[in-house]
């Protein structure tokens, strides 16, 4: 082949691997297991740069293992519920699952031809009913075992979704994909309980010694530990039933600068109060059109209705204070009742200074003359726990704390006088999994009017979504599909209805990793497969999923564990984690023609570089914007379909390896794409070159030497993740190979190890280099190549020559030559001899291992 066509090769071998069965994970004894694993895609229609990255990544490790005498799991499914699909299928008229396995269908024809090594065998998508049927029996094993209940909850509702919207899904009080107005609502839900694993997932934290610091703190924060004083003021005259207000406080050392009592618009005592006050009621209900995420309620503007009840501070019976019904206070969060301190928290003083309230200091900040007091018009005074401060009215007498200090301090003083007690409580709430939509898993429970809530019978798993649906009318088409709907109890055989609520997306893939480990089981898992294949040992994907997804994995790895699923191993599921960064790219925009604040956006492709600026086929400029993520909104995606049948799969998993740090975003860029295209067209060239050439030649240790440093640099690389790193490496040891006059054995040698080295970024082009030159069978099976150490100690090294004080050439000599020798070698240079023009130096000075210094 005069030269390198890697549409034609790259085919070849996906098929020599896919005959061999190449990448088919088996259990076996007598090798190391290794399970590497990305983030299963959603299967929107295309796959995106982003997931050319993230594959290539998890490749290049699975390929490696393989080299290193791993037995490797690497497998590949779908996390294929959710709200897009019945999205879809009310506006084009179709069906979730006919839209669903089309899309799958596409993207896994556009993922097969970047050669990744998956053992497809294992495939599954989690709408299939064979995975969907054993997350039932999941559910039941989890209900019996007291992991799962139901209660009436207040959750943030999408009113044109017609559906619970999970916190992270309420996008400034809006839902996430229908861009309504989210509202709360009460309903009755089925939880997870994995608030009781709360201490044990945050402890667990510290033994996630491969995870990033950033995604353990992220979970830490989430899961929220927090020591804190729990008491009650005593209501004036209160309703009847509500003559106390628990409260929880982290701050309990700011109790003497209390100026109100808020609670929730769904504490009891508000629901209680608005059945006889409309204007309450009124109140209540705008409330509950924020949604229930911290983020809705801190930027939403800070309300509150004055309730005329009246509370008695616990230190001074004297001291009232007024009870505001307060938007900005869940139910769910400690109590659902608070004592606002405006002193010392903006959002307390904000809300005081609306309605006007007093504002009392507790302690005198330790700053500069020019502090203003908040009392004074000034800021809210929070200090530091750490510095000391004086507590002005407190529990501390004149005694100089720290916050810490405070805190412990008044926590101690008011449970030796009878007021609350010191309380460790979370932030992790229950996990609601309800979803009042038809395009999830069934909830596999029965309501029985004579037996209650029935689980399904395992036998009869799964519980099917019905094919014939439609999405004509607004809501869940479950609620009016009667003939799916109407069951007899499983229990008593009375007419019963089955629970028309399917489970949030997050369950789905909060245990496919270890259905993975055996796909076709008649149980969840097989417990043999996963002892073997369990854990993850290394877990791929984007740091957007650091909190959720992750945290809801090890919660499930622990559920799994209790009802007999994993083993006790598997607890904490994932041994180690990347998360890779974006892939960027510039984006292009024309003045929009009905307003000058808005712009037309323009994909890459339509965008024409010229001498005298970028434009479109019709000559109109065009702006290049900033280099962000990749969108479809921002149209500045580049199709990776495109770049394969341009320039070939290896050019797309070399440049999205090469150009970045893989925990850092990446630039795409047309011409980064080219280099690498020709880069790898020129070790083509060098590699046909060697095979065709037989000569003798001179240099053979130094070429040697360089490909055993170069097994060593890469191997670092591919093992630390610095894969970048790697390839800088391969470049180099490239260019020494083309310049090198070693003889013909030793550059095939060090050219089949270059193609062993690149076989994990590159594996065709790898593949193809290595047959070329003799190899014998896969490279992909081939034992990856080990540095010789003695290789690796370098006997010579390279002493820069100035002449006059300047540098003008450089002289490489072994490490023991003599000083001498050195001076002759120097006078024999190049410029040395130019220099001096058939003359004598005034002056040589060699500073031995370090420079030479000639002066004419």
């Amino acid at each position: 082949m005069s030269q390198y066509n890697a549409g034609q090769i790259e085919k070849k071998w996906q098929q020599a691997w896919e005959q061999a069965d190449t990448f088919k994970a088996v259990r076996s004894d007598d090798k190391p297991k290794y399970y590497v694993l990305e983030m299963f895609p959603y299967p929107s229609g295309r796959i995106h740069m982003g997931h050319v990255r993230n594959y290539t990544m998890g490749d290049v490790i699975a390929r490696y293992k393989i080299s290193t005498g791993h037995n490797v799991l690497h497998p590949m499914g779908w996390d294929a519920f959710g709200m897009p699909a019945e999205n879809a299928a009310m506006e084009i008229g179709g069906h979730p699952k006919t839209w669903t396995y089309d899309n799958i269908a596409v993207m896994r024809d556009q993922m097969k031809p970047l050669g990744l090594s998956i053992d497809w065998s294992r495939e599954f998508a989690t709408c299939d009913p064979e995975y969907y049927g054993q997350q039932q029996a999941l559910f039941i094993d989890m209900l019996d075992a007291g992991l799962i209940y139901r209660k009436n909850a207040v959750v943030n509702w999408d009113p044109v979704d017609m559906t619970v919207l999970a916190n992270e899904q309420v996008i400034d009080g809006k839902g996430w994909r229908s861009g309504a107005e989210v509202e709360r609502r009460e309903l009755t839900q089925w939880f997870f309980k994995i608030s009781d694993y709360s201490e044990e997932l945050l402890d667990a934290i510290d033994t996630l010694d491969n995870w990033p610091s950033k995604v353990k703190l992220m979970q830490a924060n989430w899961i929220g530990k927090s020591r804190g004083l729990q008491f009650a003021f005593s209501v004036i005259d209160g309703p009847d039933g509500h003559d106390r207000v628990e409260v929880y406080t982290t701050r309990p050392d700011t109790l003497m600068g209390a100026s109100f009592v808020g609670i929730s618009p769904d504490h009891p005592m508000a629901k209680h109060l608005e059945k006889d006050n409309a204007d309450i009621a009124a109140f209540c209900a705008e409330c509950r059109k924020i949604g229930t995420s911290e983020e809705a309620l801190e930027k939403a503007e800070k309300l509150g209705f004055d309730t005329g009840l009246r509370v008695r501070h616990p230190f001074d019976t004297a001291w009232e204070l007024p009870i505001y019904i307060a938007n900005f206070i869940l139910m769910d969060y400690g109590t659902g009742a608070i004592f606002g301190c405006p002193a010392h928290d903006q959002r307390d003083l904000d809300f005081a200074r609306k309605y006007d309230l007093p504002v009392v200091s507790t302690y005198a900040p330790a700053v500069a003359d020019n502090h203003v007091m908040p009392e004074d018009g000034g800021a809210a005074y929070v200090p530091p726990k750490l510095e000391k401060v004086h507590y002005v009215k407190g529990f501390a007498g004149d005694e100089m704390q720290t916050g810490d200090q405070g805190i412990d301090t008044a926590i101690a003083f008011c449970e030796a006088n009878g007021v609350g007690q010191g309380v460790t409580k979370f932030r992790l709430r229950d996990w609601g999994l309800s979803r009042q939509r038809y395009w999830g898993c069934p909830i596999p429970v029965i309501h029985c009017n004579n037996c209650g809530v029935v689980a399904e019978k395992k036998e009869n798993l799964p519980v099917q979504l019905p094919d014939d649906v439609s999405f004509d009318i607004p809501g869940n088409p479950l609620d009016r599909h009667a003939t799916w709907r109407d069951t007899d109890c499983p229990s008593c055989g009375k007419p019963a209805k089955r629970e028309t609520d399917t489970m949030d997306t997050f369950v789905d893939s909060s245990w496919y990793f270890a259905r993975f480990t055996a796909p076709d089981a008649a149980t969840p898992t097989n417990m043999a497969d996963a002892d073997y294949w369990m854990n993850v040992d290394q877990y791929i994907g984007g740091v957007e999923h650091a909190i959720l997804h992750l945290l809801y994995s090890r919660f499930f790895a622990r559920a799994m564990h209790i009802t007999e699923h994993l083993p006790k191993k598997a607890i904490e599921p994932f041994n180690a984690l990347f998360t890779q960064g974006m892939v960027t790219h510039e984006t292009y925009s024309t003045a929009h023609p009905d307003s000058n604040d808005r712009r037309v956006w323009h994909l890459p492709e339509d965008v024409i570089r010229s001498d005298d600026g970028p434009k479109l086929a019709n000559g109109t400029p065009v702006e290049i914007g900033p280099v962000i993520k990749m969108s479809k909104s921002k149209k500045n995606v580049v199709d990776p379909v495109n770049i394969i049948s341009t320039y070939g799969a290896d050019t797309a998993r070399w440049f999205v390896l090469s150009d970045s740090p893989p925990e850092r975003d990446v630039e795409w860029t047309a011409s980064g794409a080219e280099a690498a295209a020709k880069h790898l067209s020129r070790v083509w060239r060098i590699a046909s070159d060697i095979a065709q050439n037989d000569a003798a030649g001179s240099g053979d240790d130094d070429l040697r030497r360089a490909m055993h440093k170069a097994i060593f640099d890469v191997t670092q690389g591919i093992e630390s993740f610095g894969f970048n790193a790697s390839i800088a490496k391969l470049y180099a040891f490239t260019n020494t190979l083309q310049k090198s006059k070693a003889g013909s054995a030793a550059k095939r040698e060090a050219a089949k190890t270059l193609a062993q080295l690149m076989s994990p970024m590159t594996p065709h082009l790898s593949e193809e280099i290595w047959t070329m030159l003799g190899g014998e069978g896969l490279i992909a099976n081939t034992p990856w190549p080990v540095a010789d150490e003695a290789m690796l100690v370098d006997d010579k090294i390279t002493l820069p020559i100035q002449i006059n004080g300047k540098r003008k050439s450089e002289i490489t000599v072994t490490k023991d030559l003599s000083k001498d020798e050195v001076e002759k070698l120097a006078l024999q240079d190049k410029a040395v001899v130019r220099a001096l023009d058939g003359g004598q130096p005034k002056k040589m000075i060699v500073v031995p291992g370090r420079i030479i210094n000639v002066v004419v």
